[in-house]
Formats: structure tokens, C-alpha cells, sequence
């Protein structure tokens, strides 16, 4: 185990020869600004949906709970399909699908329907993210990975701050028919504008999808990034859930609350820049510099959940995740090379199921009102997984290093 702990054997696949530049492709680019502006344009849309449904809005919740559990079981399945088919197929694939749910969704005449259409929707968006992720592990060679990693995260970001404002007013200035359709059009666009784009590995690097996961199972390393991807989610998404309920128990409305929480977008814009410009510095000091922000945040917020101290906190939470968890996502790419899909999505689904946990943790101190102590264990958690990711980071070897 020792020894397994110092470096990983299996070697890197070498990148294409027009990898050599870092960019990421424009088409995954947008592909993974229209999947977070999918996944977030679903709560702000809840209530005119219940309107126009004429039904209960603890009912129309389901179209939320449904595409979030979609979209994160989804995440193993389309990492072992992308090693034995490849990341352009299955990318397409993900990206056609998606553009005929979102159609249809729009047309949808029964709330039945159209929970069972999101729910496939959030499960096909679930292969764009890890996709293009382990697209960029295939492409750009590991010393310039974080800063192309780097672009994806600022197009989650931005997909992510402008769904909740965009898909609000749509829903009530126009229809939230109008916001199942506006994605599937633009996935549409992005699947034409692939076209030409060639494969990121080579025929004879794909196998059985069996043989893909026993590869990253069997490499200790795997299990030790999972673990910090569960422990990460369970904190950093599962606790920033509360930010907005705890300002509402302070007497704030859900739209003031959303906009003071809705800073986290904003902080993730702001950190992502910055992070492409200090990227190339040592992993282990960006997962530091991550996790002392989650840690900062969560602090903030026990001490005062006032609006000022809210504010704050998911302005560091935003930075947070543009260090720590951008850090961890691309330790995940170098872990085995060979089926880096299946490694990826793997912790991506390990990340949403901490967050699962976390929630379900946090729902309990919250029924009890409990805020200050619910952010304070966030922040405490914080600190063992921040030191403890850092220490065994600076002591990995990347693949084929």
C-alpha cells in the first residue's frame, strides 16, 4: 500500500499533437455552461410551474429531487461508456438527447410527463460535465490540465449565476416553457458545431467498460480521491444549501435570500479567474488556499448568519470551490489514464452523493434551527479534509510522470 500511495503506475495517454496549446474546445466550453444552466433553472422556475399546473408546489418539487438524483447516478454509467465508445460519441449523444427532453418538456400537457422528461433530461446532462473533463485529461498535457480545467469551471460558474437570475424572470415575465426549450435549442447547436471534431483517444485504448472500473477500483488512490470528493460534497454542497433558509429564520424573504446566496455564483466567477492565473503552482497549495476559504466561509456564517456575514460566507464558499474542488477534479483526471472516464465520473458521483449525505445532516440541525452549529461542524469538517488532501497530494505522482 506504501507504495502504492507514492505513485501511480499506469502511464498517461498521450495527447494529441493540438492539445499542446491548453485550450479547451469552445463546443465543451458551452456544452458545460448550458448543463449547470439546465441543473440550476429548475428551482427558480418551481413555483410558476406549480401555477401553471395548477397543482401543489411540494408536488412540482419532484422535477427538482428527480434531475438532481438523475443527473449524479448518471455519472459512473457515461464514464465507462466514454472509455469503451469514446468522449465524442458519447458527448453527442448526451447533448442530441437532452435537446428532444427539453422540446418536448416544453410541450409537455401533464405534470406526470413532465417530471418523467426531466428526469431523463437530468440523466442524459449528466455525461456532458464528466465528458468534457476527462475530454481535457485526454487532450491537454498534465502541466497546462489545470488551467484548461480552469475554463470549464468558469462556464459552470457562469451557467450557474445566470440560471437563477435568467430562468426567474423568464418564468415570469414570459413562460417556463419557455427555459425547458431556450437549452435544448442551444444543445442542439452545440452537437452541429462538433461536428469535424475528432476523437480524443485512440480505438485501441477502449475496453469493456467491466475492465475500465476494475482499473480505477483497484488503485488505492482511487478510493482516497473519492473519499475527498464525498467528504467535499457533503460539506461545501450539502451545507451551502442552508445559507438561504438561515436568512429566512432571521426574517428575509426567499427572493432577498436567494439574492445575498446567489454571491456564491458571483465569488466561484471572480476565484476561477484568478485561479487560471496561479494554476500552474503547486496542487497541493491551491487545495490550501481552498479549503482555508471553505473554512473561512462556513466560520463566518456560525458566528453571524446576518445578511453581511451570509454574504460573505458564499462569496469564500464560491472561491472554495474554484480552488479546492477544481484541485480535486483534476487530481481525478491523472489517477489511470486508461479509463480516466470511469475515474472521473466516479468522483463526480461520489461528490454528489456526500451531498446527499450532508443535506440529510444538515436538514436535522435546521428543523431545530440550529444554523450556527450546522455551519460550524461545516467549518471544522473543513479543516481535516483540507489538510489531509493537501499532505497526500503533495506526495502523489501523477501518471506517467
Amino acid at each position: 500500500m506504501a507504495e502504492d500511495l507514492k505513485t501511480a503506475v499506469v502511464p498517461e495517454v498521450e495527447a494529441p499533437p493540438a492539445a499542446v496549446s491548453g485550450k479547451v474546445p469552445r463546443p465543451f466550453v458551452v456544452a458545460c455552461f448550458l448543463s449547470n444552466f439546465d441543473r440550476f433553472a429548475i428551482t427558480p422556475m418551481l413555483v410558476a410551474v406549480a401555477a401553471g399546473m395548477h397543482t401543489k408546489l411540494s408536488t412540482v418539487v419532484l422535477l427538482a429531487s428527480g434531475y438532481f438524483f438523475a443527473y449524479g447516478c448518471a455519472q459512473p454509467l457515461w464514464g465507462m461508456l466514454s472509455d469503451r465508445y469514446g468522449r465524442m460519441r458519447i458527448v453527442r449523444l448526451t447533448l442530441s438527447v437532452t435537446a428532444v427532453c427539453g422540446v418536448l418538456s416544453a410541450l409537455s400537457p401533464t405534470l406526470t410527463t413532465l417530471v418523467v422528461l426531466r428526469i431523463a433530461t437530468g440523466a442524459f446532462f449528466g455525461g456532458v460535465v464528466p465528458t468534457s473533463l476527462t475530454y481535457v485529461g485526454d487532450t491537454v498535457p498534465p502541466s497546462m490540465r489545470q488551467r484548461a480545467l480552469s475554463d470549464l469551471q468558469l462556464a459552470l460558474a457562469i451557467g450557474t449565476a445566470s440560471a437563477t437570475v435568467v430562468a426567474g424572470v423568464v418564468a415570469q415575465l414570459v413562460s417556463w416553457r419557455l427555459m425547458f426549450a431556450l437549452p435544448s435549442f442551444l444543445a442542439a447547436v452545440v452537437v452541429v458545431s462538433m461536428r469535424g471534431m475528432s476523437e480524443s483517444r485512440s480505438k485501441d485504448t477502449l475496453r469493456s467498460p467491466g475492465k475500465q472500473l476494475g482499473s480505477v477500483l483497484r488503485l488505492r488512490w482511487s478510493w482516497l480521491v473519492m473519499a475527498f470528493g464525498l467528504v467535499e460534497g457533503a460539506v461545501l454542497l450539502g451545507c451551502f444549501t442552508f445559507l438561504a433558509p438561515a436568512l429566512q429564520h432571521r426574517g428575509l424573504n426567499a427572493v432577498d435570500a436567494g439574492l445575498v446566496t446567489a454571491l456564491y455564483g458571483a465569488g466561484t466567477l471572480v476565484f476561477s479567474r484568478i485561479m487560471k492565473k496561479v494554476a500552474m503552482r503547486a496542487p497541493w497549495s491551491l487545495i490550501t488556499a481552498g479549503g482555508a476559504m471553505v473554512f473561512g466561509g462556513f466560520l463566518i456564517a456560525a458566528v453571524s448568519p446576518s445578511v453581511g456575514g451570509i454574504a460573505a460566507a458564499a462569496v469564500l464558499l464560491g472561491g472554495g470551490w474554484s480552488f479546492l474542488h477544481s484541485s480535486l477534479q483534476n487530481w481525478a483526471t491523472t489517477l489511470v489514464p486508461a479509463a480516466r472516464g470511469t475515474a472521473v465520473a466516479l468522483f463526480v458521483a461520489a461528490l454528489f452523493i456526500g451531498s446527499a449525505i450532508g443535506s440529510a445532516f444538515g436538514a436535522h440541525l435546521a428543523g431545530h434551527s440550529a444554523y450556527g452549529e450546522l455551519f460550524a461542524v461545516a467549518a471544522v469538517t473543513a479543516v481535516p479534509l483540507t489538510v489531509v488532501a493537501a499532505v497526500t497530494r503533495r506526495r502523489y505522482t501523477p501518471a506517467g510522470a
